[in-house]
């Protein structure tokens, strides 16, 4: 019989229980419930609510469950209906009677509300080493490409010369705001529902700040109505792993494009490659492209917990079941995939040689010609104008800017002389930077000293 069917004359429909079982599901988070169950019988012990010697035995049994579950001697079955039936009703079978005192003061609306927290506490922690993992290898990474010259892009199309470390290095700093989201939704995240019950509270002389003391969390949620039917921080960490996934799909595209033979920069190992049924030629970026695609699941979970939880009436709706499929799988994934992208970029080499000479006199060292003007007082729009007219210049000729006369130059301003013509290779326009956080050498150098230390 359920835990709840004291009420009823008929047991529920097979079919139906089948269709509301969750327990393949939130059967993830045993360690999390019997964890709240043991700072509750803590509680309700120091309450005098329970004596001191069946709340022991309770622990003690709880203890064995979750071995159990560990070994695999305890097999979830859905008939069990959840979680929560399943640990309550095999501690009773274990300890009779005092196994029955366990649910006292408490509801499963709290108990779960407490169980997704205590879950997406220890799996911040988790994303987070994950984050860090990947930072550390795109760090690596840049270490060894300090020198290495790559187009910069907008629009995807080049822009300006930069270093590939300070390409690689702007993911160590998106990474890290997706560690700081993370970090910061702790504060809500780490305060405890439990004591809340239904959504009503209890007369019981209970002290909810204890069972909050004895699961390391910061307080706890003061409106009892509010503890129940908050999913808020389910919805924060699917949209915190929502953006780092976001950020591994820029990451994955650049790793797509780049190792194609249009591109020829990047070269994947066989080792994370794939080949074609067909074409005995093909070199597949399938990791990559996995990435890419799995962000669709993850952008689902968001969607999937913030329309579940639209419109829906205070406290507790059966609805609410379903944000742990969506929370757990975000989470999986995300850590899946950061893995993965950590695991590609090691296996992932870097052609040097790739753009130094077809960049020289290239046309995306336009805008050094403009500063360089403006360096002759001409106003920078002038500037802009003059420059522009001269790639036009450039392009209707077919030639490079290093390609072009003195005279040529002169054509378009007297302002310009032979120092141009050191300007026109795209090292000597990354080292001409001089802005904080630039792709010069120096401030490249110094934002690797700077993660090195973070990173120890």
């Amino acid at each position: 019989m359920a835990i709840w069917n004291s009420r009823f004359k008929k047991e529920l429909d097979e079919t139906a229980l089948k269709f509301s079982s969750s327990i393949d599901i939130d059967g993830k988070l045993y360690s999390e419930d019997i964890e709240g169950s043991k700072a509750h019988v803590n509680m309700l012990m120091k309450q005098k609510i329970i004596s001191i010697g069946d709340g022991k035995a309770i622990i003690k049994a709880l203890d064995e469950i979750f071995n159990e579950i560990e070994n695999g001697k305890l097999k979830f079955d859905w008939r069990k209906e959840d979680i929560h039936t399943l640990i309550e009703e095999r501690l009773v079978a274990k300890i009779g009677e005092k196994g029955k005192r366990l649910h006292t003061a408490r509801s499963r609306n709290d108990q779960v509300a407490l169980d997704e927290r205590l879950y997406i506490r220890k799996e911040i922690i988790n994303l987070i080493k994950f984050i860090t993992n990947f930072q550390k290898t795109l760090l690596k990474k840049a270490e060894t490409n300090k020198e290495t010259i790559i187009p910069g892009y907008t629009h995807l199309q080049r822009a300006q010369p930069i270093l590939l470390a300070h390409h690689l290095l702007a993911y160590v700093s998106m990474l890290e705001r997706d560690k700081e989201r993370l970090n910061d939704s702790m504060k809500r995240v780490n305060i405890s529902p439990l004591g809340a019950a239904a959504l009503a509270g209890t007369t019981l002389n209970i002290d909810r700040n204890y069972s909050a003391k004895e699961l390391k969390m910061n307080g706890i949620i003061e409106n009892s109505l509010d503890a129940v039917s908050d999913r808020d921080v389910v919805i924060e960490v699917i949209s915190a792993c929502s953006i780092i996934m976001m950020h591994l799909s820029r990451f994955s595209e650049e790793i797509i494009l780049w190792s194609s033979q249009e591109f020829s920069f990047a070269l994947i190992d066989d080792s994370y490659s794939t080949g074609s049924s067909l074409m005995p030629q093909k070199k597949n970026p399938d990791i990559a492209e996995l990435i890419r695609g799995k962000v669709g699941r993850v952008y689902g979970a968001l969607m999937g917990v913030l329309t579940i939880m639209k419109s829906l009436p205070l406290a507790y709706n059966r609805d609410m079941q379903e944000d742990k499929f969506h929370l757990i799988e975000a989470i999986d994934t995300t850590k899946d995939c950061l893995d993965q992208s950590a695991r590609l970029l090691s296996h992932t080499k870097y052609n040097k040689e790739r753009f130094e000479n077809e960049l020289t006199g290239d046309l995306l060292l336009s805008t050094d010609i403009v500063d360089y003007l403006v360096n002759k007082n001409i106003p920078f729009r002038q500037a802009h104008h003059i420059v522009g007219a001269l790639v036009a210049y450039c392009v209707a000729k077919k030639k490079k800017l290093n390609e072009i006369t003195l005279e040529e130059y002169k054509n378009f301003s007297p302002k310009f002389d032979k120092k141009v013509f050191e300007l026109l290779t795209p090292m000597a326009s990354i080292r001409s930077k001089k802005s904080s956080g630039s792709t010069s050498p120096k401030e490249v150098e110094k934002q690797i000293l700077k993660w090195g230390e973070i990173f120890k």
